[in-house]
C-alpha cells in the first residue's frame, strides 16, 4: 500500500543542508526499529523481539517513510520486504548502528572504574622520571587502569584540555583561568647552566644579575619555562640576549655544553657532561608545578581516582 500523504518535514529534493540536518534528527531514534523490521521482514515479530507495541512500530515505520519521502517496504499482508530504496537505506543504517555500538562499548570501557582510561598530559621535563614514577605508584592500587599519555608544552596541553582531548595535565606555571581548575602540587628549583669552561663554572651559587651580559639559550615563546626565564631576568634587572630558542630542555643543555650560551633549567634526569649547574640565590628561581582540569566537567571513576592520587602527592610530586 502506497502512502498518499507525505510529511511536511521530509527531506527536500534540493538537499538543503539545514533540511538534511533536520531530517537526521527526526530519523535517528527510529533507525534501530527500521533495522529490526528489515531483519525479520515481519512487523509483529519485530515488535515482539524489540518489546514495543506492534501499532507503535507500524506507525513509526510509516512516519519514517513519510519523513524520507520514499517507500522502504513493500507490504504483503502481515509480512514486508525491502524496496530498492529500503535495501540502500538498510546498508547505511546497519553501518551507523554498528558505529554507535562501538562507541557505546568504548565510552563504557573508558569509564570502567577498574579498567578505564585516563588521558594525561605533562611537560617534557617530567617524562623521564616523575611521570613514570607516578604511574608506577598509582597502578600499585589500580593495576588495570589504562593511560593515554601526551607530552607537550603548557599552552598546548591547556588547549587540548579545553578541547576535551585530555582529562588532566601537569603543567607550569600553574594556570589561572575561569574555565579551569588548577592545584599547585610542588615546586622545582631552576639552575643557571653554564659551559664547563665558562668563567663562572668554578662557582656553586650565583645571583642572576651576574649573568646579565651573558648570551642565553631558551625555550620558544609560549613555553612556560620561557615565561619564567623572562620574568626572572626582568626581576634581576635585565632582558636576556637570546641566541637560540628550542623546544626541549635537554637540547638546550647540549647547546650550553657546546658553548653557545647559558640557560635557566630544571635539574637534569642524569648529570650532563660539559656543563656546570649553579644554584641561583636571587631572585628566588623556582617553577611551580600544578595539575589542571576543565571546570564543571564530570570525572569518570578512573580519572577521579588518578586526580585524587595526584593531589595526595602535593609537596612530594617530584620525589616519588
Amino acid at each position: 500500500m502506497l502512502h498518499q500523504q507525505r510529511s511536511q518535514e521530509r527531506l527536500s529534493p534540493s538537499g538543503d543542508t539545514e533540511d538534511v540536518h533536520k531530517t537526521v534528527r527526526l530519523l535517528a531514534p527510529r533507525l534501530a526499529h527500521f533495522a529490526g523490521v528489515a531483519r525479520t521482514e515481519h512487523v509483529t515479530r519485530a515488535a515482539q523481539e524489540m518489546n514495543v507495541p506492534q501499532s507503535t512500530l507500524s506507525r513509526t515505520m510509516a512516519r519514517l517513510e513519510q519523513d524520507l519521502g520514499v517507500d522502504l517496504f513493500a507490504r504483503h499482508g502481515r509480512t514486508v520486504s525491502l524496496t530498492t530504496a529500503g535495501r540502500t537505506f538498510l546498508a547505511a543504517v546497519e553501518r551507523a548502528l554498528a558505529e554507535v555500538e562501538r562507541a557505546v562499548e568504548e565510552v563504557r570501557a573508558d569509564a570502567d572504574p577498574a579498567t578505564g582510561k585516563v588521558a594525561f598530559g605533562f611537560l617534557h621535563t617530567m617524562g623521564a622520571e616523575t611521570v613514570p614514577a607516578l604511574l608506577h605508584a598509582f597502578r600499585a592500587d589500580h593495576p588495570r587502569v589504562r593511560f593515554s599519555l601526551v607530552q607537550n608544552y603548557g599552552e598546548a596541553m591547556l588547549e587540548r584540555l579545553r578541547a576535551g582531548e585530555l582529562d588532566l595535565c601537569l603543567t607550569s606555571p600553574v594556570p589561572d583561568a575561569p574555565d579551569l581548575v588548577a592545584r599547585r602540587l610542588d615546586e622545582q628549583k631552576l639552575r643557571l647552566v653554564v659551559p664547563a669552561d665558562h668563567r663562572l663554572a668554578g662557582r656553586r651559587r650565583i645571583r642572576l644579575a651576574e649573568a646579565a651580559d651573558e648570551t642565553f639559550v631558551t625555550l620558544e615563546p609560549g613555553y612556560g619555562l620561557r615565561r619564567i626565564t623572562d620574568a626572572l631576568c626582568r626581576e634581576a634587572g635585565f632582558a636576556p640576549r637570546i641566541a637560540f630558542e628550542g623546544e626541549e630542555a635537554e637540547t638546550l643543555r647540549g647547546l650550553v655544553a657546546a658553548g653557545l650560551g647559558v640557560a635557566l633549567l630544571p635539574p637534569p634526569t642524569v648529570p650532563r657532561p660539559g656543563v656546570v649547574e649553579l644554584a641561583v640565590t636571587a631572585p628566588r628561581a623556582v617553577r611551580e608545578i600544578g595539575v589542571a582540569w576543565l571546570a564543571d566537567r564530570p570525572d569518570t571513576p578512573p580519572v577521579a581516582a588518578f586526580k585524587k592520587f595526584l593531589l595526595s602527592r602535593r609537596g612530594n610530586l617530584l620525589h616519588t
